[in-house]
């Protein structure tokens, strides 16, 4: 698909990873997103600024418990996924601005709207 990945097995993996590379976009299967505590990811300095693509083999995105979407930017089903599809959602989630809020210390500045 064109898509230049690396992999990764566990939270600790992806951390130390990052040393190495910086990522776009995070592609990680559903269910993991739904049982490991996420306060671990949301306090990492990269990847809580790191927009999550979700996958599943066996949910569709309609089964998604509300409370497990924040901060998932896309949901892909892979029984039924194809390329131009796949591309739009990490296209799409690639793009996301990433806004840091600045330090208390840093001087104000004007905010650029597109």
């Amino acid at each position: 698909m064109g898509v230049l990945t690396t992999n990764a097995v566990g939270l600790d993996s992806v951390v130390a990873g990052t040393a190495d590379w910086t990522p776009d976009v995070v592609i990680c299967d559903y269910d993991v997103l739904a049982t490991v505590p996420l306060d671990q990811w949301e306090h990492d300095r990269l990847l809580s600024r790191t927009p999550v693509v979700a996958v599943s083999l066996t949910r569709h995105a309609e089964e998604l418990q509300l409370l497990d979407v924040n901060g998932i930017a896309g949901f892909l089903y892979l029984p039924t996924l194809d390329r131009s599809a796949a591309l739009r959602i990490l296209y799409a989630a690639a793009a996301r601005p990433r806004y840091v809020l600045p330090s208390l210390r840093a001087p104000a500045r004007p905010v650029e709207h597109s």
